[in-house]
């Protein structure tokens, strides 16, 4: 079905509060509770088959979205979206709050990966993907992190060798969220190793089912095994899924991070206005009740400095993605949102865990909200990891943003080939 087509397709510049009107009574009238189904990413609760039929219910609920004119509405027509303005997608996702929406699509299916395409990917990727991707055809996934390499992803050892008009990958990726159940990946891997790290890499667009892909599941602390490791043994991919130019890696990487670190508020991303903020607060909120800390001045000082962080987290990512957007800050400064996010996560998790007391450390099957501030302490310190670490957010920060003296390092400007590195990490 064509966007013209779909019923109720938003029309080109549509005024923004009649958008809003009808994006409203679709909401309404289309999706579901937002209590419907359990979190998205949970702490081992479900069971394969349940988290795969919840996989198929976020296809679904993307397909909606399409087949009604609200999928993609910062896409241009051409790729099939709406060609409409951030300011239509902020009110949409206004609209949306108390409502179910497809979870999985969002991150990185949407941000990063589809404005990553949309900058850096040919036409025919564009035209191949963006679509698929509306539909809810398509789940990508991030094929960044490497097991020997931490927060420095130019480190990349995943090799990718040319050979006529395709590339042989070999490598292993790790922390991909979702990898098992998803369909595409975003690939950074090593084409060059006579350069400095950062001038020798390149990016491939790769389909994760397979010859060659294994997927391997790895149960976290909490008991989820969302987190996937994945083992490339001479993957063939097509030089025509190559995105971007050869050797020009990090060209991409860097728009890739940023959109990455701008998730909240990514023009590109259907989610209910303030989520994660909301969603943290709520929890310590519930805690306190259960808990019978609802009058005590000490539970009230704790939800007073919840709520705080919550209004300072989405007033600081509405300034600095307006800043950017008008080009009075450098799209470096996302990673100001990222330090704070990540920080003030761990925070009000840890504000939950205090709230919960004692009980914390064993709660009766009905005391919902205090197993999962137990299990929220447990993984706080992932919010301070995951999507980049926070001691990178503090460097990009100091160097990018203040202009202070970069670090030394002792890899800058030394062909990558002749940086020491431990063994089994070959060239």
């Amino acid at each position: 079905m064509t966007a013209a087509a779909r019923p109720e397709a938003a029309a080109e510049g549509e005024d923004l509060g009649r958008f809003r009107r009808r994006a409203r009574e679709w909401i309404r009238a289309s999706l579901p509770p937002a209590d419907a189904r359990p979190p998205a990413w949970g702490h081992g609760g479900l069971s394969e088959a349940e988290e795969l039929a919840d996989v198929e219910e976020d296809r679904r609920l993307q397909r909606l979205l399409f087949e009604a004119g609200f999928a993609g509405l910062c896409v241009p027509r051409r790729y099939g979206g709406q060609g409409l303005t951030p300011e239509h997608q902020r009110a949409f996702n206004e609209e949306l709050r108390g409502h179910d929406y497809p979870r999985r699509l969002q991150s990185p299916t949407f941000s990063p990966c589809a404005p990553v395409l949309l900058e850096f990917g040919t036409e025919e990727q564009k035209r191949r993907h963006l679509p698929a991707m509306l539909r809810g055809e398509e789940i990508w996934m991030q094929f960044l992190s490497e097991p020997g390499g931490g927060s420095d992803v130019a480190g990349a050892l995943t090799t990718a060798v040319r050979d006529g008009d395709q590339w042989v990958l070999n490598g292993s990726k790790i922390w991909t969220t979702g990898a098992w159940w998803s369909d595409w990946a975003l690939c950074l891997a090593r084409t060059n190793w006579d350069v400095p790290k950062h001038r020798g890499l390149t990016v491939f667009a790769l389909p994760i089912r397979q010859p060659g892909i294994e997927v391997r599941r790895i149960e976290m602390l909490s008991g989820s095994k969302e987190f996937c490791q994945e083992f490339l043994t001479d993957v063939v991919v097509p030089d025509g899924d190559r995105v971007g130019a050869v050797d020009d890696g990090w060209t991409v990487g860097v728009r890739w991070m940023f959109h990455e670190r701008m998730l909240l508020h990514s023009p590109f991303v259907t989610m209910p206005a303030g989520t994660t903020g909301e969603v943290l607060t709520s929890s310590a909120t519930d805690v306190a009740k259960v808990a019978a800390h609802a009058g005590d001045m000490r539970a009230l000082d704790l939800l007073g400095e919840a709520r705080m962080l919550q209004l300072v987290r989405t007033a600081l990512a509405q300034r600095v993605s307006e800043a950017i957007a008008a080009g009075t800050l450098s799209d470096q400064a996302a990673a100001m949102t990222r330090l704070f996010a990540g920080t003030s996560s761990s925070r009000l998790q840890g504000i939950a865990f205090e709230l919960a007391g004692e009980a914390a450390a064993a709660w009766a099957d009905d005391e919902v909200a205090v197993g999962e501030a137990a299990m929220g302490f447990l993984m706080r310190q992932a919010s301070s990891i995951a999507g980049g670490t926070v001691e990178m957010a503090r460097n990009v920060i100091s160097e990018r943003v203040l202009g202070m003296p970069r670090e030394r390092a002792a890899d800058r400007d030394v062909p990558f080939r002749d940086v020491p590195r431990g063994r089994g990490a070959g060239s």
